[in-house]
């Protein structure tokens, strides 16, 4: 199988990135081309420079506007001819005109049960809820915040005891699941966004998330 080039887009520490590092050294038929973050501190690049992949710094608070940012962005990012763009932890909110370039070629992780809690602060906000569960979401990227359709879910009890970190690096365990796994099907031509939007897994339009404890991969 020919690997599927993708390009990641970071801003931290990337553990999603070694998520995917590690999952593409292990068989993920994808090559990754490039790791770009906007943060010039950001460890992920690191990670990534020890795997060998080529890192590239791009910063925000050296364009002007969003739009200039964004321009900049794609560019950089289509000089790498990537089939796919994954963001992992890139904390910028896109322009409209970026996310219709890469329509059905984007993808992002979000640590919650989408659409609970878009946005920042999930867990602790998923524990102000008094939430029973909470989780994490594969999505493709939409010009909605978080608000793209949702590919896969994975579930974690909210327990007794429990405050932000402690469930945050339980969700995070399944972020390191459901990403490599999002990214393998598509690499495997087995997923798609069509075009009323809609994602198609082996030919059939998902009526509903896949839930990670049901999903045979």
């Amino acid at each position: 199988m020919s690997r599927l080039p993708v390009v990641i887009l970071i801003s931290g520490g990337g553990t999603n990135l070694q998520a995917l590092i590690d999952a593409a050294r292990d068989g993920l038929p994808v090559d990754i081309r490039a790791v770009i973050s906007n943060q010039p501190e950001a460890y992920g690049l690191q990670r990534a420079q020890q795997a060998g992949i080529p890192t590239v710094v791009l910063d925000h608070r050296e364009f002007e506007t969003r739009e200039a940012f964004d321009q900049a962005l794609a560019s950089l990012i289509d000089s790498y001819q990537p089939n796919l763009v994954l963001l992992a932890g890139f904390m910028r909110i896109l322009t409209p005109a970026f996310v219709r370039h890469y329509q059905g070629r984007m993808l992002n992780i979000h640590p919650s049960l989408l659409p609970r809690f878009q946005g920042l602060h999930t867990h602790q906000r998923a524990l102000d809820a008094a939430e029973k569960e909470h989780g994490a979401s594969i999505h493709f990227v939409t010009e909605e915040l978080d608000g793209g359709p949702i590919i896969i879910q994975a579930r974690v009890p909210v327990l007794p005891g429990d405050d932000a970190a402690r469930l945050a690096a339980r969700v995070l365990e399944k972020e390191h699941i459901i990403y490599p796994l999002a990214v393998r099907w598509i690499a495997e031509g087995r997923l798609s966004l069509n075009s009323a939007g809609q994602v198609v897994f082996d030919n059939q339009v998902l009526s509903a998330p896949m839930d990670l404890d049901k999903v045979d991969s």
